[in-house]
């Protein structure tokens, strides 16, 4: 189905963790990135990372399944204060959860963290102890309904937090006395929730965060001498520390045989043998049960055997190898306190929507009380979650990123710690079939009328294969067909219902093809494909080097690229060595088959660079100012900002200088733009004659959406717009942040 316009044609801790990117800055755009080329598993895995590495990280079920859900609930939910963090804030003097503690129970020092296990009275006299009981028993805890919820939920891999850093764990464990069955509920609550959790045919995750126990959770408890404290508090020596975080590890993989072991941060302070030891255990564990199973990290691990993951955010791109983000229903705690807020629906479903779109999955953490109760506004966060993918969720589950995510004014991701977001009318976030002929187009907003989706436009892509449009409906199954579109060079413009037919928190566009997608041609960078003819799988290359591991995590094995797109500007180095050695070839187009350059299948890798030969305009995305090189002036002139016009003084070389960094070249006079080896936040850019130095140099870094910083290799510094500044303002230097007053984007002239 097209119209005449179309038929005429034929991608503390948190200021540790802020700025974790993925391994790789490509955005795979096909459906075999588990395997990634990657060598075959072998059939025992030994202690060592070259064997490790070749675990599979994620498995087609796991890439199929995008939602899960866990929990934070423990010891640490009995005081409802603070967050998660209490166990440790309440030794430290002058916190909040100190003089909280304090007040109510006593003394740190004279009632310890571990009463909060064994049972104590606080000041009031009231008994206090985590201890849930089962309803079966009286209590307020059910398994089996907590499960069921995350079924409503549509969550597809749920669990829980078996040990969170306090170093109480929630099995039977002979390894730590310091548990759930033998102090506390005296229930083994990870045998609960595994039958409870398999009985309902969803995969089990165990989450555990263990590795910072024993790393700094507790530095400001007191010195224990009972060897059963030390133990609780992560006082032992280093080796039987190491032995421990092993041989906890080793438990829960027998006892609960999870399809997902997720752990948290600080693994790189884990002894590197005993974290081998424990991926070589866990992998040959699942090749005895017959399972594919996910290790995940969030340091001191790697993408080739393990799934990253994005505490509370994700990319600002499509991203590659796939990758996972954990994320909580509240921005002030991971487990119950007084108080808690919630996000809301928009703002959970949105992002969750959104990390889809760049090839993650998503991990919600919810915070029941301590008596096994999830409040009212939890469920109903989880059930409207639920709801709609009960109706849209085919435009969700067992779908694979596109070449592009989408478009929109609202940005989300960034990093780890970035904030849940909803998104507008005019924000579209792309998934596809794993065949690859239909697209889905989710708008993030209630649309109304004709709505223009500036992706497909007739210069980035064809459409003329395109033969039907449909609006998702209320129900499941349910489409609603919608008017021919009209493809022109400002997009693809659909006509939808004035009013729409029902409510949702978003609305699904369901285009369908007579064969595959056409191929979307990228913005930055380029898109390189493993067949001829731009076709097989495929992957977006983000400007910078990309090594045989590189192309390898990105789904594009060495020695296997067949064709190439190119964006405007860009251009493709191709060597025939892993780290950019050998033979080399040049590519300033596109390359339908490269076999006629004598490049096809002998590339192993390659860097994405400006075209040298091309001049480019660079404008400041929050005041849309470009770079001036001001005419013929001085050496030593202050770099400023003008309104474009087109003027030969505003217009840019980047060139690639063969070690990562780029000089930029002002077309009228010549001169570079020069960091000037100034030192703090403010110190202005300046321009001067090209003499090599480091002052001169410069890394251009893509922040997805074809947004760069541009960071002096002296100062380390990067340019700064400085804000809604006015034309002809200085351009400065600042440390690098979130704001887009250091962001720029490079188009051709």
């Amino acid at each position: 189905m097209v119209s005449r316009a179309i038929s005429r044609r034929t991608i503390s801790r948190r200021t540790l963790l802020a700025g974790a990117t993925a391994v790789v800055s490509a955005a795979v755009a096909t459906d075999v990135v588990a395997a990634g080329g990657a060598l075959a598993a072998p059939r025992t895995y030994r202690p060592t990372w070259d064997s490790v590495n070749r675990h599979p990280a994620a498995p087609e079920w796991f890439r199929d399944a995008k939602f899960g859900i866990y929990f934070h609930w423990g010891a640490f939910s009995v005081p409802a204060y603070d967050s998660e963090w209490y166990p440790r804030n309440m030794y430290v003097p002058d916190d909040k959860a100190n003089k909280h503690h304090t007040a109510t129970y006593g003394s740190p020092t004279e009632w310890p963290y571990h009463n909060f296990i064994d049972g104590a009275d606080d000041l009031a006299g009231n008994r206090t102890q985590f201890a849930p009981k089962l309803k079966s028993a009286g209590g307020n805890f059910d398994p089996d309904e907590w499960v069921q919820l995350f079924v409503d939920a549509g969550a597809r891999f749920a669990g829980p937090v078996a040990e969170h850093h306090d170093g109480y764990s929630m099995w039977d464990s002979q390894v730590n006395e310091w548990n759930s069955v033998k102090k506390g509920p005296g229930l083994d609550l990870l045998r609960l929730f595994t039958d409870a959790i398999r009985a309902r045919k969803l995969k089990l995750l165990v989450a555990m965060h263990h590795a910072y126990n024993y790393t700094g959770y507790f530095e400001h408890a007191p010195a224990q001498s009972d060897p059963s404290l030390q133990k609780l508090y992560g006082q032992l020596g280093p080796e039987q520390e190491n032995q421990l975080w092993y041989d906890k590890l080793k438990e829960v993989v027998d006892r609960a045989r999870p399809d997902i072991l997720w752990q948290d941060w600080r693994l790189d302070h884990v002894d590197e043998t005993q974290r081998l030891n424990f991926l070589a255990y866990y992998y040959n564990q699942a090749a005895k049960w017959g399972k594919e199973v996910v290790a995940t990290y969030k340091d001191g691990l790697n993408s080739h055997g393990a799934v990253f993951d994005y505490e509370r955010g994700g990319p600002a791109d499509l991203t590659a190898p796939y990758w996972l983000t954990d994320d909580s229903i509240s921005n002030s705690s991971w487990c119950y306190t007084e108080g808690i807020g919630y996000y809301t629906l928009a703002q959970m479903l949105h992002s969750f929507i959104d990390r889809v779109s760049k090839n993650g999955n998503m991990l919600l953490n919810i915070a029941p009380k301590a008596d096994g109760t999830i409040p009212q506004g939890q469920r109903d966060l989880l059930l409207g979650i639920g709801d709609y993918l009960k109706r849209f969720g085919e435009s969700i589950y067992g779908t694979r990123a596109w070449t592009a995510y989408g478009e929109g004014p609202t940005k989300m991701g960034g990093g780890s710690f970035t904030r849940p977001t909803a998104g507008t009318a005019q924000d579209i976030r792309f998934t596809r079939n794993k065949a690859g002929t239909v697209l889905y187009a989710t708008i993030l907003g209630r649309p109304g009328g004709a709505l223009t989706l500036r992706t497909l436009r007739s210069d980035r892509i064809d459409l003329g294969s395109l033969s039907s449009v449909q609006l998702l409906g209320s129900t499941a199954g349910e489409y609603i067909d919608l008017p021919a579109p009209a493809q022109s060079t400002a997009g693809l413009k659909v006509t939808l219902p004035s009013v729409m037919p029902f409510d949702a928190p978003a609305y699904v566009l369901k285009f369908r093809f007579s064969g595959r997608i056409p191929t979307l041609r990228p913005l930055a960078g380029a898109l390189v494909f493993k067949d001829a003819r731009y076709s097989g799988d495929s992957a977006v290359l983000a400007l910078g080097d990309h090594t045989a591991e590189q192309l390898t995590l990105a789904g594009i094995p060495p020695r296997t690229l067949s064709s190439l797109k190119l964006a405007p500007g860009y251009r493709i180095v191709g060597y025939t060595g892993d780290d950019l050695t050998g033979t080399s070839w040049t590519f300033t187009a596109d390359r339908a088959d490269l076999r006629r350059t004598g490049a096809d299948n002998r590339i192993a890798s390659l860097k994405v660079t400006f075209d040298p030969s091309v001049f480019l305009r660079i404008t400041n995305v929050t005041n849309g100012l470009a770079l001036d090189g001001g005419g013929v002036v001085p050496g030593g002139s202050d770099l400023v900002q003008r309104t474009w016009d087109g003027d030969a003084d505003l217009q840019w070389h980047a060139v690639e200088l063969g070690n990562g960094y780029h000089r930029l070249e002002n077309r009228t006079n010549g001169m570079v733009a020069d960091g000037w080896g100034a030192t703090g936040d403010g110190a202005t850019v300046r321009q001067q004659e090209w003499n090599g130095t480091t002052h001169q140099q410069w890394l251009i870094t893509h922040r997805g959406d074809g947004r760069y910083s541009i960071a002096n290799r002296t100062t380390g510094l990067v340019l700064d717009g400085g804000g809604n500044v006015s034309s002809g303002s200085v351009t400065k230097q600042w440390t690098w942040g979130n704001s887009t007053n250091l962001l720029w984007t490079f188009t051709v002239v």
